[in-house]
C-alpha cells in the first residue's frame, strides 16, 4: 500500500500539460471510431523514411550488431554529420565536437545538463517551443521568458534583452527556423546575438532542427559565428524524415566535448543503433536532392494553406519563412483559441494546436498553430471543413512579409 504522503517532486507537478498532445490524443480516439481527421497538430511529415536510409537500415540488420554504439555514437556517424557542415556550409568542424543524441530533445538535455547549476538562469523567446522551459527546470535552471513581438519580425532584439538579463543569466536559447512562428533568423542577426552573449559569458544555444527547411531566404547555421560559447541543436527528425527513429545531435564548444560525453554515458548509454545506420544514407546526394525536393512542396503548401486560411478571415502576422507553421490569428467574433481547436476537432475532425502551448503573452489565448506537414488535397478538404464553423469571410488580411 502506497503512503498518502507519497506523492510527485514540485518540479515534476510544475510541469504543464503539452496540449498539442492531448489533442493528438483525442484526435486518434475519433479516428479510432471511424473519422476522418485531418491533421494540423503535430510537427511530423507526412512523407515516409527516404528509402536510401531505409535501406541502410536493412543492410545494417542483417551485417551489424545491434549493441550499444559509443555513448556519443559511431564515429562514421559522428564524420559524415562534421562534413555535411563542411560540404553545405564551408566549415572545417571538429567531429569529436559533435554528440549523436536520441533526439533533438535528447540534445537541448545535454547541452542545459553541461552548462546550469541550480538556479542558473536561461533566457527564452515568448513564444517558443514550450518544452524548453521544463528542460531547463529540470537541469535546475530558472527559464525567463522573453516576449519576441511581430514587429521584430519575432526576433529578439539587443534593448529588449538588456531588459530581461540580470543577474544569473547562463545561456540565451533561441530557434531557427522557429516553432510555432516559422520565423528565420538572419545571418547578421546570430552574429550579433553570439557576440552579446559572449560579452556576458553566457552561451547561445540555437535549436536548428528544421534547418534545411527554408524558402527564399539563407540557410545558415550558427555555427559559422565562433565556436567558444555556441551550441547548435539539430535532429534528423524534421528535414530528414526520420521523427520516429529518434535520433538528433549537438554540436558542442571543444572545451565542452568531454564533459557532455560523459553526461551522455550516464543519462541514456548510446543513441539507437539502428538508427544511426540508417542516419548514415541521410547524406548521399540521392537522398539529398530528394529531401530539397519535399522542401519544395512544403513551400507550396504553406503558400496554398496561407491564401485559404486568409480567405477564411484569419490573420497571419507574418510569413513563415522555414519550418512547416502558419502562426495565426482567429477571426473576432470566435472566441479563445483553445476553444476554437476543440470545437474544430470534435465538429469537423480538423486537428489544430492552440497558441497557449506556445506563449504567455496575452495574443497567445487568441492564436491558433496549423502545421502543413499533409498533402495539398488534405489541406483544401481541412479549409473547406473550417468554413463551416467560421462562416465565410468578411475581409481579406494582408499578410506581413508579402
Amino acid at each position: 500500500m502506497i503512503s498518502a504522503s507519497l506523492i510527485p517532486a514540485e518540479r515534476a507537478a510544475s510541469v504543464s500539460p503539452f496540449h498539442v498532445m492531448r489533442i493528438l490524443e483525442r484526435a486518434k480516439a475519433l479516428e479510432a471510431k471511424g473519422r476522418d481527421v485531418i491533421h494540423m497538430e503535430v510537427g511530423e511529415p507526412d512523407f515516409a523514411t527516404p528509402e536510401p536510409m531505409m535501406a541502410a537500415a536493412r543492410e545494417a540488420l542483417n551485417t551489424e550488431p545491434m549493441g550499444y554504439t559509443p555513448a556519443a555514437g559511431l564515429p562514421k556517424l559522428r564524420r559524415a554529420i562534421a562534413e555535411y557542415y563542411g560540404q553545405r556550409y564551408n566549415l572545417d568542424l571538429d567531429y569529436e565536437r559533435v554528440i549523436v543524441t536520441p533526439g533533438g530533445s535528447g540534445a537541448l538535455q545535454l547541452a542545459l545538463a553541461a552548462l546550469l547549476d541550480v538556479g542558473d538562469r536561461v533566457l527564452t523567446a515568448d513564444p517558443g517551443y514550450p518544452c524548453n522551459r521544463h528542460l531547463i527546470s529540470l537541469a535546475g535552471g530558472q527559464c525567463i521568458s522573453v516576449p519576441v513581438v511581430v514587429e521584430d519580425g519575432y526576433q529578439y532584439r539587443i534593448p529588449r534583452l538588456e531588459s530581461y538579463w540580470g543577474s544569473g543569466v547562463r545561456a540565451l536559447m533561441l530557434a531557427t527556423p522557429a516553432n510555432p512562428t516559422g520565423a528565420v533568423t538572419s545571418p547578421e542577426l546570430l552574429d550579433e546575438l553570439a557576440a552579446y552573449a559572449r560579452s556576458r559569458q553566457a552561451a547561445l544555444i540555437v535549436d536548428e532542427i528544421y534547418q534545411g527547411l527554408t524558402y527564399a531566404v539563407e540557410d545558415c547555421t550558427a555555427l559559422s559565428y565562433g565556436d567558444d560559447n555556441i551550441f547548435v541543436v539539430n535532429s534528423f527528425s524534421k528535414y530528414f524524415g526520420m521523427t520516429g527513429w529518434r535520433l538528433g545531435w549537438l554540436v558542442v564548444p571543444p572545451r565542452f566535448a568531454e564533459a557532455v560525453q560523459r553526461l551522455a554515458q550516464n543519462l541514456y548509454l548510446a543513441p539507437p543503433t539502428l538508427a544511426q545506420y540508417a542516419a548514415l544514407a541521410a547524406f548521399e546526394p540521392e537522398t539529398l536532392a530528394l529531401l530539397d525536393r519535399r522542401r519544395d512542396i512544403f513551400q507550396a503548401r504553406r503558400d496554398l494553406l496561407l491564401a485559404e486560411l486568409c480567405e477564411i478571415g484569419f490573420t497571419i502576422p507574418l510569413k513563415p519563412e522555414g519550418a512547416y507553421y502558419l502562426y495565426v490569428i482567429v477571426p473576432e467574433g470566435l472566441g479563445d483559441a483553445a476553444d476554437l481547436a476543440d470545437q474544430l476537432l470534435e465538429q469537423v475532425s480538423v486537428a489544430v494546436t492552440p497558441g497557449l502551448d506556445f506563449g504567455s503573452v496575452q495574443l497567445s489565448k487568441h492564436m491558433l498553430r496549423f502545421a502543413y506537414a499533409t498533402d495539398a488535397d488534405r489541406l483544401r478538404t481541412a479549409t473547406k471543413r473550417i468554413r463551416t464553423i467560421t462562416g465565410a469571410a468578411t475581409r481579406t488580411f494582408k499578410v506581413r512579409g508579402s
